[in-house]
């Protein structure tokens, strides 16, 4: 029963959004409901303790849009002053190939940001980037939220595995002590990263092959699969390009780099590639023409006129602001530099809501990527570019003008998170919501728990948004488990931190974000719809990884 009130939420969200295709601004105030009855009847929460659970979500909620907004303001700066459009024209000038395109921009420069800032910054960045090239706004959104995936074990400079691990450490300790195959919790996180990018692998080169297919043969004038699968060179180019590196500083650096250095190397790496024609295929590829995109597609298509791309400055004064904003996100996350701690401290605190001393929330206001690097780097903009007043104006104007759906959608979306959470908090003595969800569905899985484990990650990014956040719910949850069934400590933890990256297709923060910044608010359960399925196909891959290593490959590992 408490399984069955724990999952409803979930099941509100999904069969409203994407069964019967509400958007998310109806959708979520109803699963609200379902969780604050499952919170109130079945963990016997009292109407104010699970008001201040709402405003503790509502707070989050505020720091979440205020990175929207900033992704918003800076999109919107770039195209009033003609940096946009002079991208355009540059990019058409590597490759017009839209399979390219999708490669270059929704795979590796979406690496690169969820390796520098995490926390659904990269589809917000690279999504737009990929309108504005030509692209139907739901292709590029899907594309843009599915490629966001094996970099996000490793995002925001390894936050999920250094800070998301930090409940399971004083059981690191207890094992190192007693003689494992880790010394210390580094080397713990280590190991983590290590074999996480081995479960990452295969997908890291099936999934980039199956979505040119997926988006050809869902967004392609013939609607074939075969016309993605024809650049299926160049995404292995790309694959390989983004995997050594990767790969080379998870094992031998550590987990804070391996994300950004992989998009970093591999986005100079496939563009110089692109621009030589190696691996391009011979013809290009293209959606059509937009007035004869069906409007689930993309809404104002259309209408829209086909524009001539034209540059209105240098390249690299157009990609500049771009630049700044991966440089100032490096300079803020690296912790031996000291910015990080320095803007980290300056918060606005909601300490003891509603006089509960466990119900304290803050908004760090500088650390948050949409005010430093976003909105700070969208004002430097209106200098570097020489913007006039109207026109930065009119950027800042359009941009607060788009921010009524998503605060709807995530107010009450992130009340759930909270109302989850912090449900272990109550007079019946229970664990939290997810943790019972976690049990119950561990308690009917048995001995075949190392092919679900990573799933289990992904209903905690689902559910609370963030990778980082699911490790915290679920990454001790883990350890239990494998403790308990006499299986890898080590494998399931990064089972765990795997699946919290793959759930990051599916959840509905990122979804409602991306939707905001592009103009899609209403689509959110189109976009589910479609992410649903790689998501199914990547834990499954995943899922088969974690049992062979778990049973065959290394079944003595600690």
């Amino acid at each position: 029963m408490l399984s069955l009130l724990a999952v409803l939420p979930i099941l509100c969200a999904l069969g409203l959004m994407v069964g019967l295709r509400w958007p998310a601004t109806r959708a979520m105030p109803v699963a609200w409901g379902a969780a604050v009855f499952g919170a109130m009847y079945g963990w016997g929460l009292s109407p104010k303790y699970v008001a201040a659970l709402t405003l503790h979500g509502a707070v989050t909620a505020v720091s979440v849009l205020i990175i929207v907004f900033g992704a918003i303001v800076i999109l919107n700066t770039l195209k009033k002053s003609g940096a946009t459009e002079t991208i355009q024209w540059g990019m058409q000038q590597v490759t017009p190939d839209r399979r390219i395109q999708a490669i270059i921009i929704g795979f590796i420069f979406t690496a690169f940001i969820e390796g520098a800032a995490g926390f659904g910054t990269p589809a917000a960045l690279a999504a737009p980037l990929l309108i504005s090239l030509g692209f139907p706004a739901v292709a590029a959104v899907v594309m843009c939220l599915v490629f966001d995936s094996y970099s996000v074990t490793f995002g925001a400079v390894g936050t999920p595995i250094v800070l998301g691990l930090k409940y399971v450490h004083p059981l690191v300790n207890e094992a190192a002590a007693a003689g494992a195959d880790f010394a210390s919790v580094e080397q713990f996180n280590m190991a983590v990263g290590k074999w996480a990018t081995l479960m990452h692998a295969p997908m890291i080169i099936i999934l980039p092959i199956f979505m040119l297919g997926l988006m050809t043969r869902t967004f392609g004038p013939t609607r074939r699969w075969s016309d993605g699968f024809k650049a299926w060179k160049f995404s292995l180019f790309a694959s390989i390009s983004f995997l050594v590196p990767y790969m080379g500083f998870a094992w031998f650096i550590g987990p804070e780099f391996p994300s950004l250095i992989g998009g970093l190397l591999g986005l100079g790496i496939t563009i110089f590639g692109a621009k030589q024609g190696w691996f391009v295929p011979q013809t290009s590829w293209d959606f059509g023409d937009p007035s004869q995109w069906p409007k689930e597609w993309s809404p104002d298509a259309a209408s829209a006129p086909k524009v001539e791309f034209h540059p209105h400055m240098s390249q690299f004064k157009a990609w500049l602001p771009y630049a700044l904003i991966g440089l100032l996100l490096v300079l803020t996350r690296i912790p031996e530099l000291g910015l990080k701690s320095m803007l980290a401290s300056v918060a606005i605190p909601f300490s003891n809501i509603l006089g509960f001393e466990n119900v304290s929330n803050k908004i760090a206001i500088l650390y948050l990527p949409g005010t430093i690097p976003f909105m700070l780097i969208a004002l430097v903009t209106i200098f570097l570019h020489r913007m006039d007043g109207t026109a930065a104006r009119d950027a800042w104007a359009e941009s607060i003008a788009k921010m009524k759906n998503p605060t709807i959608a995530l107010v009450f979306g992130v009340a759930i998170v909270s109302i989850f959470r912090l449900s272990a908090t109550n007079p019946e003595g229970l664990p939290s919501m997810p943790l019972v969800l976690a049990e119950s569905v561990a308690g009917v899985t048995g001995n075949a728990w190392p092919f679900f484990s990573n799933f289990v990650g992904g209903l905690g990014a689902f559910i609370t948004g963030s990778n980082t956040v699911s490790d915290l719910l679920f990454a001790e949850f883990q350890w239990g488990v494998a403790e308990k069934l006499e299986l890898s400590r080590q494998l399931l933890v990064a089972s765990q931190a795997v699946g919290g990256a793959v759930g990051n297709m599916i959840c509905i923060h990122n979804v409602v974000a991306a939707c905001a910044v592009v103009g899609l608010s209403g689509y959110e359960g189109a976009i589910i719809r479609r992410t649903v399925g790689p998501f199914l196909l990547y834990s499954t891959v995943v899922g088969v990884i974690v049992a062979l290593m778990t049973f065959v490959i290394f079944p003595n590992l600690y």
